[in-house]
């Protein structure tokens, strides 16, 4: 767009990748590589919606005291642990929650690592209230809260002024597995999901929609780019056919 007189002020644009099942680390290395991508051009930024298969990552401020099944029980569950440097507490990933991945440049928004937080969490509540969940919801710097219990976790990290990581939301994963896991030390109950508080389901893309656009308009981005792939992906599944053929 332009500025005044013959200035081109360039457009803010947000690159949002819509993806299915991402392995872990798979995803990791993506983040890397738009934070590298967005650290070179602070006029863009990078949202990643995918999900996990079962694991645990546990944050800055996560504990093994807060895995409530000892090594047998995680071996036949099937579950790693990852250590991973955002904030935040234990992490359980499941079919059916979303992992929101945001790349964004603090320095460029204007935002400190609090004001971010608290807009990340107001995006998530404002998602929550178009599907009819809005009363006993608050947000701090834990996540997003319906009453007592946990609905998003919120951890993010920082490097040279860029936040990624970002959330974690319940759509409609099995509940009965956040007993044996808490999501953050102020959780004294297991997390909750937007299918149990709305008492109905949910269209996972009209609620990827329904991200993708409160984050552009809460965070005023002008234009949004939506994939739903990257070439590093296609490259990261090539390798593990290759690896699998060989094996």
């Amino acid at each position: 767009m332009r500025g005044s007189g013959d200035t081109v002020v360039p457009e803010s644009v947000l690159q949002a990748y819509l993806l299915g099942a991402v392995d872990f680390e798979t995803a990791l290395v993506l983040q890397r590589r738009l934070h590298y991508d967005v650290a070179g051009d602070r006029r863009q930024a990078a949202l990643i919606i995918c999900e996990h298969e079962p694991l645990i990552t546990v944050g800055r401020q996560g504990s093994r005291r807060h895995l409530l099944l000892d090594g047998p029980d995680l071996q036949a569950r099937e579950w790693r642990i990852r250590w991973v440097n955002r904030a935040g507490g234990c992490w359980l990933h499941l079919p059916g929650q979303f992992s929101i991945y945001p790349i964004v440049p603090l320095d460029a928004l204007g935002l400190t690592i609090p004001a971010y937080l608290g807009a990340l969490g107001g995006v998530i509540r404002a998602v929550l209230a178009d599907f009819s969940v809005a009363g006993r919801v608050r947000v701090d710097d834990a996540g997003v809260w319906v009453g007592s219990r946990l609905l998003a976790a919120l951890g993010i990290a920082v490097k040279d002024g860029v936040a990624y990581y970002g959330a974690c939301c319940n759509v409609y994963p099995a509940l009965g597995a956040y007993r044996l896991v808490r999501a953050h030390p102020r959780a004294a109950e297991p997390m909750t999901s937007l299918e149990r508080e709305r008492r109905g389901p949910v269209r996972p893309a009209m609620l990827r929609e329904r991200l993708v656009e409160h984050f552009r308009d809460g965070f005023g981005f002008e234009r949004v780019s939506l994939f739903s792939d990257h070439p590093l992906l296609r490259t990261t599944r090539t390798a593990d056919r290759q690896l699998s053929i060989a094996t």
